[in-house]
């Protein structure tokens, strides 16, 4: 928005703010959810729905004043887009007709592996973006994701979720991008600016602390010391608000040390908006305002939940208007909440109103609907490139790609399964699942017709073995003789994605053990004894402790829940027609006793003498194989010393030494010798995927702000430090090519946020 029309939309904002009614002005700061076609049971796909307002006013009577926003319209039940567009459009007609003030509402869904709505296309789950390593094929997919929203009328989507991994037992690491901080946000970053770039707000989501549960499990107390919360937590969210210039927020559900984000000022206003500048709104996350009662004790009831909440900084009531309508208007009538604390998250909210055009709608804008199209080719192309970039070849014996085998027993849970290929997020399981005989509106392959597909001259039997998470072992025989009698067997396992315990990943199915579910393993075991070839396929929303498959198992590739086009990557990766090229956005655990981990620990975090257990990963963060091999040489560091407000900047070349193209993930860390804190044995300061054709060499430049190295000193101020510092280029974190060392001088320089520079990367051919 120029400066004349922020002008302007001050100008308006301020008047409409003067002439409304405490009543108008609190209908503007929460939503309305009619559920599942406006039966009021949208709690199936909520936490906790006793906690949900009951929409037996309608939504005439309830939007009387007007209203805030519009809470899943198409996300809560199967819905024909034109048809649920029509009917939204009819709704917003009606706000500018007989509402005093004619201001539509916002209307928002969710948006983490797409749009979740029915015969929306299904992108791979956020790990598979990490494993990507690829911002820009992931900006392409948020823009893709927002004309989706846009051609429906939705206006926000609650996506992305910036939770850096802390433990693999959490049901939603499905939902998150890396374990990384640094992949976190440069990914989450990307998806923001393809989102907005459509005219349509992206969300961060959930601020902060969510992901570092205790025994990850989902809303436990979170115990993070204000370090790490400042050195891991919130820089993700800090790049997404600054570089990307995100237009709202998500609080998390979370107590940090005893206290609910939903009510830390310190956090939703000290340091979102006055540390670093925001302006977009922050709404709650469904029900957080209601849980400061019912659930972290710390209000006495919903008003002064709702006056806790507000004060702190949350704007808008989601999904309902639980506490902000007259549980609030209770408290500012008795003078014990002052009204312009209302007004303060009003203007939020009408200024950005302002900038998608709300506030002067006329009727007429609601008159047409055109075609609808949720699945176009050019988004399953993009759907395809990104699992293609992101399945992870974990180890390999030599036998992938197939050399033509004749012979394929494909077994196993999630074989043959389409809803195996999907995360939790995704309609077809957050919803779908609970529409039994509703077809999922997309083409939609499983691992064995896509394998069938691929192989056309095999001869292809199936066996499903087991089940993902029972006991029932009377479908081994079957699965063991098909894999006796084939030359080669293909064992595709893993989880099923669903909410609150209705799967094994997902909101809500946390897990207490980190083998694979059910007795998936005793299966495994069982088809390895045969003496076939086992290629072992993973499709999960979790890394596991497979140490026992590494090495037993002929090759073992992972695709985090890679989406509606996910089941041909795997067949054309198996077959050799896509050459892997995904690396590790989490480490793959020894054990769950090694959890929570990170391969950001310092030196006492890792193997060490004076203990008999062995925390090191059974495969490194990074870690990921190809069909062809790379070189890595003549590392160049510009300067042997750079000061600490400098930059620090590295090349060196990449050659494609094998005989096809692949793409490598060039990646530098850095180790701080000596520093006034405890630091990571190895840091990733920077990255960059390069595609390279047979003997094709290219020159990777890294130039990498110093800032990227500041951490939390003693004083808990963000600092850059003087010093060595240890680089090297890595496959991995654990695998050193190159190294080398640069000097950083001069004084202790304090970050400021002004310090934005971000990581330039250069890739020129050699």
């Amino acid at each position: 928005m120029s400066t004349e029309a922020s002008t302007r939309a001050s100008s308006r904002v301020g008047e409409l703010i003067a002439g409304m009614t405490l009543e108008e002005k609190l209908a503007q700061l929460v939503g309305l959810w009619e559920g599942r076609g406006g039966t009021g049971e949208g709690g199936d796909v909520a936490p906790m729905q006793d906690a949900m307002q009951a929409d037996d006013t309608g939504f005439e009577a309830f939007a009387a004043h007007g209203l805030g926003q519009l809470t899943r319209p198409f996300g809560t039940a199967p819905v024909d887009p034109v048809e649920g567009a029509l009917a939204l459009a009819a709704k917003q007609r009606w706000l500018v007709e007989h509402t005093r003030l004619g201001i539509p509402a916002l209307v928002h869904e969710e948006c983490l592996t797409g749009l979740a709505a029915w015969k929306a296309t299904t992108f791979p789950a956020p790990l598979s973006w990490g494993a990507s390593f690829d911002p820009a094929l992931v900006e392409q997919m948020g823009a893709a994701i927002g004309a989706s929203m846009r051609s429906l009328g939705v206006h926000q989507g609650l996506a992305p979720v910036l939770d850096v991994v802390r433990d693999a037992r959490w049901g939603r690491v499905e939902e998150c991008i890396s374990e990384d901080p640094y992949v976190v946000g440069t990914i989450a970053t990307a998806y923001v600016r393809g989102v907005q770039s459509t005219g349509v707000i992206a969300t961060l989501k959930h601020f902060v602390g969510y992901s570092a549960s205790r025994a990850g499990r989902n809303l436990a107390p979170v115990h993070a010391g204000p370090r790490e919360v400042a050195d891991v937590l919130l820089p993700p969210f800090e790049m997404a608000v600054l570089d990307g210039g995100v237009d709202s927020v998500m609080n998390s559900y979370a107590e940090v040390d005893g206290l609910p984000a939903a009510a830390d000022a310190d956090l939703l206003t000290g340091v979102l908006r006055d540390r670093w500048g925001f302006t977009g709104t922050v709404v709650a996350d469904y029900f957080a305002v209601a849980f400061l009662h019912t659930l972290h004790k710390v209000a006495t009831d919903l008003g002064d939940a709702a006056a806790q909440a507000i004060a702190a900084g949350i704007d808008v009531e989601l999904p309902t208007g639980n506490a902000y309508l007259q549980p609030l208007t209770d408290r500012v009538r008795s003078g014990e909440l002052p009204e312009s604390v209302v007004d303060r998250a009003l203007e939020r909210v009408l200024r950005q109103k302002a900038r998608l055009g709300l506030l002067d709608r006329q009727p007429e804008d609601y008159a047409d609907v055109g075609a609808i199209d949720l699945d176009p080719p050019e988004h399953r192309a993009l759907a395809a490139r990104l699992a293609e970039e992101s399945v992870v070849l974990l180890s390999n014996d030599g036998t992938l790609p197939l050399a033509a085998p004749s012979r394929v027993a494909v077994v196993g849970p999630n074989a043959d399964d389409t809803a195996a290929l999907f995360g939790c997020y995704s309609f077809l399981n957050h919803v779908l699942s609970l529409h039994e005989g509703v077809e999922p509106g997309l083409e939609i392959a499983s691992v064995l017709e896509a394998l069938r597909a691929e192989l056309p001259a095999a001869a292809i039997t199936h066996a499903r073995g087991a089940d993902v998470d029972t006991d029932d072992t009377s479908g081994f025989a079957e699965a063991v003789a098909a894999a006796r009698d084939a030359e080669l067997c293909v064992a595709v396992v893993g989880d099923r994605a669903g909410l609150f315990g209705r799967g094994t990943s997902g909101e809500g199915c946390d897990a207490d053990s980190l083998d694979l579910p059910g007795v998936q393993r005793l299966l495994v075991e069982e088809l390895l004894e045969t003496g076939t070839p086992v290629v072992l396929v993973l499709l999960t929303g979790r890394p596991y402790a497979v140490d026992w498959a590494l090495d037993r198992c002929a090759a073992v590739v992972q695709a985090f829940f890679p989406g509606q086009e996910g089941a041909a990557t795997v067949a054309g990766v198996l077959s050799g027609r896509i050459n892997p090229s995904g690396r590790l956005p989490v480490s793959m655990p020894r054990s769950v006793g090694a959890q929570p981990y990170s391969y950001l620990h310092p030196p006492l975090g890792g193997a060490s003498s004076v203990s008999n257990l062995d925390t090191a990963p059974v495969r490194p963060f990074g870690h990921g194989l190809s069909y062809t091999t790379f070189t890595h040489t003549d590392l160049r560091i510009a300067a042997s010393q750079v000061p600490t407000d400098g930059a620090i900047v590295v090349s060196c070349r990449v050659t494609n030494t094998g005989d096809r193209a692949g793409a490598d993930v060039v990646q530098l860390y850095a180790t701080d010798v000596v520093a006034s804190v405890t630091r990571p044995v190895a840091q990733l300061l920077g990255y960059a995927r390069v595609h390279l054709e047979p003997g094709q060499s290219a020159d990777v430049e890294l130039d990498v702000p110093t800032h990227r190295l500041a951490f939390t000193d003693r004083r808990m101020v963000r600092v850059v430090e003087p010093g060595a510092v240890r680089l090297f280029v890595g496959r991995s974190c654990a695998e050193q090519v190159l190294t080398g060392e640069v000097e950083l001088t001069g004084p202790v320089h304090e970050i400021s946020t002004a310090d934005r520079r971000v990581v330039g990367v250069r890739v020129t051919p050699a």
